[in-house]
This record gives structure tokens, C-alpha cells and sequence, in this order.
């Protein structure tokens, strides 16, 4: 039986129901359902944080929550800012890569874990596997054809103006990070990325590009692509990198054109219960109009497209199971 630790009355409810950015969505085959995770505190920017929700749903479009996947310790480090949970299997175990940030600390991503995907998740890295004098942040889990897992990474604008995209070996019980982190791309590397053009910008000394929510996909082919956001020409956009190599460590080429352009991004790509692929990311990019939203994909030999020129047509509707 699941254990969803609860907090008060939880509903079903539809996707326009739910205030959620980065979302991120785990099938699970042998319960045949799918939990939804993401940064669910109502103001993410500023304030205490609670901490992480889940929702759980068996055909994509109703939602039983939100179920309480995190919450904090008095003594936890971080009480604010909790940002981009995503939950991976690793031998046998689940594990969250999240965001935090606290007066004192740089922000950085640590490892949480649980061994039910729904939590509860506590710490298990000691603080973020981030570098702890970098500005980090939206780290995912990525396991190589060798078995080898490596934590790929945000190096934020914040610290270096145009934003990379970096990797770093973990040690196999996903503990601590080893060796050095690896430059991977800088986003003004994409032709579709733009200049952060915001008042809090104006004064630095160089432009402003974006790095948020790398997310890595090995194609049947074989070859490895990455979904990863920035600021285009109509705002906030998300666009894949391909591996030339196949492997984590690139070289990464940029696709000319975003997959999705406009006022949404952060996205992942997820599985039906059928074996369908779907995109999901957060749109729009406001809060706290911000929701889930889920789109069909479908897979070319070395990357991935949206199905239907027509949005709606995409819903997820047309793709349950």
C-alpha cells in the first residue's frame, strides 16, 4: 500500500486547479499511476518555505492532492526559496534533487531521499552536492551507459552573467559529488536565447542569459538530447541541446529554434503508462498564474518534437493511459 502523508482535506482536481512551477512527473509502472512534483509553496520568491507537495493521478488529467513529499526540520538549513524537486529511481531507492538557498549559503542543489517515491524525503547529502562557492542551481540526475551518475547543473547568471550548464560526477550512493565540474554550454551558445531584459539587470557591466532546468532524455537511437530553458524573443522559452558524443560530456550542439517559444518553460519529458512520450512544463511564467501543463512528443532519431502544429489538439486528452 502507498503512504501519502496528508495535511488536511485532499481533493481531486484538475491541472488548471493547481499552482505548480517546474513540474516534474514520475510514472510508476507497477502502481499504474503518476505523481506530480514541483516548486508548490504559493510564493516561491520571497518568505518561510513549507516545503514540497506531490499530487498522484491514474490518467493525467485528475489529481488527487497535494500530499505533503517534503517538509522541513526546525533544523534544516534552508527555510526559503525551495525550488525544482525531481524524484529518480536509483538501486532501489528514491531519490529528489532540489533547490535550496539560506542568508550565509549560496544557492545549491541538494539530494533528498525516500524509499517510497511519494516520500517522505529527508536528507540524505550533507547540504548541497553543488559547489558551495558557485551560485547552483535545478540540478538533475543523469545515470551514464556506464552506470556512472552525475548531477547536471545550473551555474547561475547571478555569478557569471551568461549562465552554463555544468556536470559533476556522484558516488554511487548519489552521497557527495567527486572530481571537478565540467563545463558544458553557456546559453548564449543558442541562437534562439536572448538577453535577460529585466530592471534588476540594467546595471551589470555585460548581458544577462539565462540557464534554468536541464533535463537529459536518451533517445531509442541512442543518442542523448537535453531540455533546458532560457529567455527568447517571447519570453520564457525552453530548447534542446544534443550530445554530439552521446555521453554527458558533449560536445553539446544547439538546436536553432526553442521547442516551446513563449511564456513557458522548465520542462521534462515523461512516459505514458502506455509508453507514449510527453512534454510537461510550467506556463505560464507568472506567479501565481503558473501551471502544469502536459503536450504529446514525438521522437525522431536525434531529437524531439511537438506532435500537432494545433496546442490544443495536444492536450493531454489525447494521450491517456
Amino acid at each position: 500500500m502507498n503512504y501519502f502523508p496528508t495535511e488536511g482535506v485532499t481533493l481531486s482536481r484538475t491541472l488548471s486547479d493547481i499552482q505548480i512551477r517546474d513540474p516534474f512527473v514520475l510514472t510508476l509502472a507497477d502502481t499504474r499511476e503518476y505523481l506530480l512534483f514541483g516548486s508548490t509553496d504559493k510564493n516561491i520568491w520571497s518568505g518561510p518555505a513549507a516545503g514540497f507537495d506531490c499530487y498522484r493521478s491514474r490518467d493525467l488529467a485528475m489529481w488527487d492532492g497535494p500530499f505533503a513529499a517534503f517538509r522541513p526540520s526546525p533544523t534544516f538549513w534552508s527555510q526559503e526559496q525551495y525550488w525544482a524537486p525531481e524524484v529518480h529511481e536509483h538501486q532501489g531507492r528514491y531519490f529528489m534533487f532540489a533547490t535550496f538557498i539560506a542568508p550565509g549559503h549560496l544557492r545549491g542543489t541538494q539530494i533528498l531521499s525516500a524509499g517510497q517515491p511519494e516520500g517522505p524525503f529527508q536528507p540524505w547529502s550533507d547540504g548541497p552536492v553543488t559547489p558551495r562557492n558557485w551560485q547552483c542551481l535545478d540540478g538533475t540526475l543523469h545515470v551514464d551507459q556506464e552506470g556512472v551518475p552525475w548531477i547536471v547543473f545550473c551555474h547561475e547568471w547571478k555569478q557569471v552573467h551568461d549562465g552554463a550548464v555544468m556536470a559533476q560526477r556522484l558516488t554511487a550512493d548519489l552521497r557527495s559529488a567527486e572530481g571537478v565540474p565540467v563545463f558544458l554550454f553557456s546559453a548564449s551558445e543558442a541562437p534562439w536565447a536572448r538577453a535577460l531584459d529585466a530592471p534588476s539587470v540594467k546595471d551589470r557591466e555585460f548581458p544577462v542569459f539565462v540557464t534554468d532546468g536541464p533535463f537529459l532524455f536518451r533517445l531509442s537511437s541512442g543518442k542523448l538530447i537535453m531540455l533546458w530553458s532560457s529567455f527568447g524573443d517571447d519570453g520564457y522559452a525552453m530548447g534542446i541541446a544534443r550530445s554530439g558524443s552521446g555521453t554527458v560530456l558533449g560536445p553539446w550542439i544547439q538546436e536553432p529554434r526553442p521547442l516551446w517559444s513563449a511564456n513557458g518553460g522548465h520542462g521534462m519529458i515523461g512516459r505514458t503508462l502506455d509508453g507514449n512520450l510527453f512534454l510537461t512544463l510550467h506556463q505560464p511564467n507568472g506567479t501565481p498564474d503558473e501551471r502544469a501543463a502536459f503536450f504529446a512528443l514525438d521522437e525522431l532519431e536525434d531529437t524531439v518534437v511537438l506532435s500537432l502544429e494545433d496546442t490544443d489538439a495536444r492536450s493531454i486528452l489525447r494521450m491517456r493511459g
